[in-house]
C-alpha cells in the first residue's frame, strides 16, 4: 500500500537504490568485502560517480544498508522457523535443532551476505549502532528455549556471568523480556542478582535464557562460518551433521527435553 502511494520519482529512487545494492552484493559474492567499488557499480549502471552519490553518500553508507538488510532478512528467516517449530508437540530440544538448521540454511544460501555480517571486518568500516538490535533479533528466538532449561555444572560459570550482565545492563534485560517474557517475569531471582542488588531483579530463567542463546551463537558462528568459508572442503562430514552434534551437546548441558 505504501509503495503504491509513492510518486514516480520516489519509486524510481527506490528501484535505483535496489539495483545498486544488487550490484554491490554481486561484487561481495565475487570478491568479498574489500571488492566493493562504487565506481564500478556506477559504470555498470551507466551513471557518473557523482550521480551514484545521490543514492548513497559513500561506501560506508552502502555497506550500512546491505548489513541492515542482511540482518533483517536473517531475523525474518529465524522468526519463520521459530513459528513453524512451535506448532504441534515438538519438544524444546527438537526446536533448538530446527532453529540451528534454519540459521545454517540462511547462511549457506546467502554466503556472501552471511560473511558480510560474521566474516572478517572490512578495513576502515564501522557498522552503525542500530545493527546491534538487528543482530539480537536473529538470536532472539533461542532465548525462550533455554529459559526452560536446567543448566548443569559445565555451563554454571557462563550462567553466572550472564546473570551479572543482565543485572548491569537494562538493554539486555529488555531483549530477554521481549523474546522470553515468562522468564523475565519468573518469581525466583537468580542468586547473583540477589547478592548485588543492582539493576533490578534478574530471574534464574532469564539468566539461563541468555547463557543458552550466547552459547548457541558461539557454536553456530564457529561451525557455520567454517562451512560457509569452505573450510570443510575435502572432509567427510556434512555441515549439518556437525552442527547437529554441537546442538545436542548444548541441549544436554542445559537439560533440554
Amino acid at each position: 500500500m505504501e509503495r503504491a502511494q509513492q510518486g514516480p520519482r520516489a519509486r524510481y529512487r527506490e528501484q535505483t537504490r535496489a539495483e545498486i545494492k544488487d550490484l554491490a552484493l554481486r561484487q561481495l559474492a565475487d570478491g568479498g568485502g574489500t571488492a566493493l567499488a562504487l565506481t564500478r557499480i556506477a559504470k555498470e549502471m551507466g551513471l557518473s560517480g557523482p550521480a551514484l552519490y545521490r543514492y548513497f553518500t559513500g561506501r560506508d553508507d552502502l555497506l550500512d544498508a546491505l548489513i541492515r538488510d542482511a540482518y533483517d532478512d536473517a531475523a525474518a528467516a529465524m522468526a519463520r522457523a521459530a513459528a513453524r517449530s512451535a506448532k504441534g508437540s515438538r519438544g524444546v530440544r527438537a526446536r533448538l535443532h530446527d532453529l540451528a538448521e534454519a540459521y545454517r540454511a540462511w547462511a549457506v544460501a546467502e554466503p556472501h551476505r552471511y560473511l558480510l555480517l560474521q566474516g572478517a571486518p572490512i578495513p576502515g568500516y564501522v557498522a552503525p549502532p542500530d545493527t546491534l538490535e538487528r543482530a539480537r533479533a536473529v538470536l532472539g528466538p533461542f532465548l525462550p528455549l533455554f529459559a526452560t532449561g536446567n543448566p548443569g555444572p559445565a555451563v554454571a560459570a557462563t550462567v553466572d556471568e550472564m546473570t551479572a550482565w543482565l543485572t548491569a545492563e537494562e538493554s539486555v534485560r529488555a531483549w530477554v523480556a521481549q523474546y522470553a517474557p515468562e522468564a523475565a517475569e519468573a518469581t525466583e531471582p537468580a542468586e547473583a542478582a540477589e547478592a548485588t542488588g543492582a539493576g533490578g531483579a534478574v530471574t534464574a530463567a532469564a539468566a539461563h535464557a541468555l547463557a543458552g542463546a550466547v552459547l548457541a551463537w558461539a557454536q553456530l558462528h564457529g561451525s557455520v562460518s567454517l562451512e560457509v568459508a569452505g573450510q570443510f572442503a575435502g572432509m567427510a562430514h556434512r555441515g549439518g551433521t556437525l552442527l547437529g552434534a554441537q546442538m545436542e551437546l548444548l541441549a544436554d548441558a542445559f537439560g533440554l527435553e
